[in-house]
């Protein structure tokens, strides 16, 4: 039987799905954030969403690993 997971859990492993979402979208896209809000910070050439692509893939994976250890300790855990 699985324990109940905690909200840091959670809150790691939305914030990881979120980050490999826009990376994707990134890689489709580099000017949704000009499509998405109208605001142009690179003058179109895309350089801000491929800084911002490389920062979240980044937060995804470390909020990947960190998912994962609680995941692991709380499956670890005996039931008692």
């Amino acid at each position: 039987m699985r324990r109940h997971l905690p909200a840091r859990f959670w809150f790691e492993a939305i914030t990881a799905g979120l980050g490999l979402v826009l990376f994707v979208v990134t890689l489709f896209s580099r000017e949704w954030i000009e499509e998405l809000t109208g605001w142009d910070p690179d003058g179109g050439n895309g350089a801000m969403e491929i800084a911002l692509a490389a920062g979240l893939l980044a937060v995804s994976v470390i909020s990947m690993l960190a998912a994962r250890r609680v995941y692991r300790r709380v499956s670890a855990a005996p039931v008692a």
